[in-house]
């Protein structure tokens, strides 16, 4: 049996997830990061997307849509965020609206100089990793 690690999720509100898990696989903005028992001491800033959280046989997705970051030892994760939600939690008509809200605006920057393109293109990004995980759950 392998040995788990304990992840701890939390966000400026509340604690988001605190279980023991098999691995955690985030995306660090070096890359993709598979994280196991005993991985080697690691502190890494977080890109918007979705954690996938491995319990059991099953691969749980969690989106992290503050970007953050992520302190791991070789027993333990904790990521540190501005927000991240439970695929339960996410509302997908909402994140499809803000999804399309933000690809309009994007489409509009040439026309209109007064769009902030970081805002829009950090809205589509957090939309998208609460799509993602909220349909990876029900799949």
């Amino acid at each position: 049996m392998s040995k788990e690690i304990q992840l701890r999720i939390v966000t400026p509100e509340r604690v988001v997830y605190d279980d023991s898990v098999r691995m955690v696989i985030a995306h660090g903005v070096e890359g993709e990061l598979g994280i196991l028992y005993e991985h080697t001491p690691l502190v890494t800033p977080l890109k918007v997307s979705v954690l996938r959280v491995r319990k059991g046989d099953i691969f749980y997705p969690i989106a992290v849509s503050g970007g953050g970051f992520a302190e791991i030892k070789p027993d333990q994760v904790t990521v540190l965020t501005d927000s991240a939600e439970l695929p339960e939690e996410i509302d997908v008509e909402r994140a499809y609206e803000a999804k399309k809200r933000a690809e309009d605006r994007l489409s509009r920057r040439e026309e209109d100089p007064g769009i902030d393109v970081l805002r829009a293109n950090s809205a589509l990004l957090r939309a998208l990793a609460r799509i993602q995980a909220a349909e990876k759950w029900k799949s």
